[in-house]
């Protein structure tokens, strides 16, 4: 089984990743169909258990030939979805869905499995383009190719679902290093169900952090206005510019897991607005501003989120609960 206190992962015996990569008749999950699969799963330390490669018979045009090379008569004689599903099941139980852009893999995976009317026992995701961002690893861009050659990983078959996915693995060993190395939090996120009128669950869509976060209650009282020099504490209204240099995924991971509250909106009880500008000239830093709500810059936020004030004798370990409770 695998657990997670969002961004601190905890590994259990036969935890690990499924690292995934999909072709596609199209863009849209639900529309376009799966044609290609592959799922390697890999135990903690990323090596290869299990996994589940074929070509799919989509009943469907494939769509993009001139991107991924198949065409109808290629997969005419294929399995489809349904065929090889329960091995697919196997190999995600008990482990966090990886992939690059996962939201996209993991929508086309959920919704061939909605058409076979199977329930993928998937309870978290991490993609490893919002890893590398946090990585910080200086190249022009953060594309599957250009991180491999980065890391030396040879890359055989663009687009091709196996090659990608055995790049992929090879990509997050050394992203994972990295990150022990430098004391990264992983971008590990749960998945969130929801219920059908006839009573069955299945997999939301991945919605944006902040979304999620916005909607959940801070079960500490605000403690007012962040004081220059001071401590945060928990309980302290939180709100994101635009003007950062960090992702406001991994922003709002901090705030939630020491007990501030993420604000959408900024008004007169927003504690502090984390904004790299001293005067923005636009949107939230500039109204927290006008305001004379406090501004902090990303580095100064990251500072002082790691020793974060309790209140009434309660601490983080208590913070990082409710935010489990996704």
């Amino acid at each position: 089984m695998f657990t997670t206190s969002w961004g601190r992962p905890v590994t259990e015996p036969g935890a690990g990743w499924a690292v995934i990569d999909v072709e596609t008749s199209g863009f849209k999950p639900g529309d376009a169909r799966v044609i290609s699969l592959a799922v390697l799963a890999l135990d903690a330390d990323g090596r290869v258990e299990q996994s589940v490669v074929s070509l799919l018979n989509p009943g469907v045009d494939p769509g993009p030939t001139h991107i991924h090379g198949l065409t109808a008569e290629m997969l005419e004689d294929q399995p489809q979805f349904s065929d090889i599903v329960g091995d697919v099941v196997e190999l995600v139980r008990g482990r966090t869905l990886v992939a690059h852009n996962v939201a996209f893999d993991y929508g086309f995976l959920t919704a061939e499995a909605e058409l076979a009317d199977v329930e993928l026992p998937i309870d978290s995701v991490m993609c490893t383009v919002e890893l590398a961002r946090r990585l910080e690893l200086g190249t022009d861009n953060l594309r599957l190719e250009t991180l491999a050659a980065h890391w030396g990983v040879t890359q055989r078959r663009a687009h091709d679902a196996f090659d990608d996915a055995v790049v992929l693995t090879d990509v997050l060993a050394a992203s994972l290093r990295r990150a022990r190395e430098r004391d990264v939090w992983l971008p590990v996120r749960p998945v969130t169900r929801r219920r059908w009128p006839s009573g069955r669950v299945t997999h939301d869509e991945l919605r944006p952090l902040k979304v999620l976060a916005s909607r959940m209650p801070c079960p500490y009282p605000n403690p007012g206005p962040y004081v220059s020099g001071g401590p945060l504490i928990q309980g302290m209204r939180v709100a994101l510019a635009a003007e950062v240099q960090r992702t406001h995924e991994e922003l709002v991971e901090r705030i939630l897991h020491t007990g501030l509250a993420y604000a959408e909106a900024v008004d007169l009880d927003t504690s502090l607005v984390i904004c790299n500008e001293r005067r923005p000239a636009r949107g939230k830093g500039y109204l927290a501003h006008e305001l004379g709500v406090p501004l902090v810059s990303d580095a100064k936020f990251m500072d002082c989120v790691g020793a974060v004030a309790g209140r009434a004798g309660v601490g983080e370990a208590h913070a990082g609960e409710q935010f489990a409770l996704f």
